[in-house]
């Protein structure tokens, strides 16, 4: 994975105190990049933003997305080459009890980014992150490709399914492809990723990080969807997708300036309840239990094509699902067992995912 090109780079990236805005920022500081980053402070203790140190490796905005004057400031001081745009409430049960704050940060957030981008000269690339949640899922088993259509059951699979649309509108509108060089020096895309696990993941209602917490708690862990199927991914796969097309932006401009499925091999896809036993396994510990109670609705089975990707940017998956899970509890048991310096230890699971083949 040769990403040199990003040595010097100004990156602006939004969200950077959230789970994946931290690896990500912790990524591009290992390249060489000069960063900004612009976000609220992290909304869990502990949190990996603190944990990695990276307060110290970047400049730190905090704000909030749904600010535009602050966030078109801030973007205008910088002068950023490219910018990550992964601000977002990122949770699909939250969304339920917080539609309003969704869709105002999922929605208008994309929006005030947009804005801000505009008005700056010097941006040549713009990767929004969205999700594999954006489709409208029918649960049919089959694999969802970028050119299928978007919807989204629950207010944060719509948001995002909205900040899709509102990407492709300003795609079209003001950074349009064909007006490349002429009317304007932006190229933008999208990613959509499958769901992430990792090691500093500390968010409520979201498995691994449930798991770890009844674990160092000496509880049962509870599933409320043991059968549902997902893209499990590394938290290095997508990312890696993330960096490579925004290099391809920067290199090839408007070629790749358009949405991209970033997601597993299918049998990598399996059941939470199946993630739950291999979490076990990998930790030596932890039980787990049903509750077959009422909960909201969240989707039951959900895979993603990853064919495009492989075939203009030539990126495929690195680790199984085996692989996935193990580095991830292999990260958390250095944690609690204390004594490890968790950002030189994040940094090597960088290191040894980069010199990895694809699987």
């Amino acid at each position: 994975m040769n990403f040199g090109i990003y040595k010097d780079k100004k990156v602006f990236i939004t969200g950077h105190t959230g789970f994946k805005g931290s690896w990500l920022s912790l990524w591009l500081a290992s390249l060489g990049a000069e960063l900004c980053g612009y976000a609220l402070a992290p909304d869990t203790d502990p949190a990996l933003f603190d944990i990695l140190g990276l307060k110290n490796k970047m400049k730190h905005v905090e704000a909030d997305i749904r600010d535009f004057d602050k966030l078109k400031k801030e973007i205008a001081a910088f002068k950023p080459d490219i910018v990550f745009h992964l601000a977002a409430q990122p949770l699909v049960r939250l969304s339920y009890k917080e539609p309003l704050e969704t869709y105002q940060t999922n929605v208008m957030g994309v929006v005030n980014l947009f804005e801000a981008c505009r008005s700056c000269k010097n941006i040549k690339a713009v990767v929004n992150v969205t999700t594999d949640k954006c489709y409208q899922n029918k649960e049919s088993g089959q694999s969802y490709k970028e050119t299928d259509e978007l919807g989204g059951y629950d207010p944060y699979s719509n948001s995002k399914a909205c900040s899709e649309l509102v990407t492709a509108s300003y795609r079209n509108s003001f950074f349009n492809n064909s007006e490349f060089g002429k009317k304007h020096a932006t190229a933008v895309a999208s990613a959509r990723a499958g769901n992430v696990i990792g090691g500093g993941d500390f968010s409520q209602d979201r498995l691994i990080p449930d798991f770890v917490r009844s674990i160092n708690e000496g509880k049962e862990i509870i599933l409320r969807n043991p059968k549902a199927t997902r893209p499990w991914q590394f938290v290095l796969e997508p990312l890696s997708g993330y960096l490579l097309l925004g290099k391809k932006l920067l290199e090839n401009n408007v070629k790749f300036a358009s949405a991209y499925n970033f997601g597993p091999y299918a049998e990598s896809a399996v059941a939470v309840e199946e993630v739950v036993k291999k979490a076990i396994s990998a930790w030596g510990k932890g039980s787990y239990k049903i509750d077959a109670g009422e909960h909201p609705h969240e989707a039951g089975l959900l895979h993603l094509c990853i064919d495009k990707a492989a075939a203009e940017l030539n990126w495929k998956p690195v680790y199984t699902i085996e692989d996935a899970v193990k580095k991830t509890i292999d990260w958390y048991k250095n944690y609690y067992e204390g004594g490890t310096d968790m950002a030189a230890f994040s940094n090597a699971q960088i290191a040894e995912y980069s010199k990895k083949p694809s699987s």
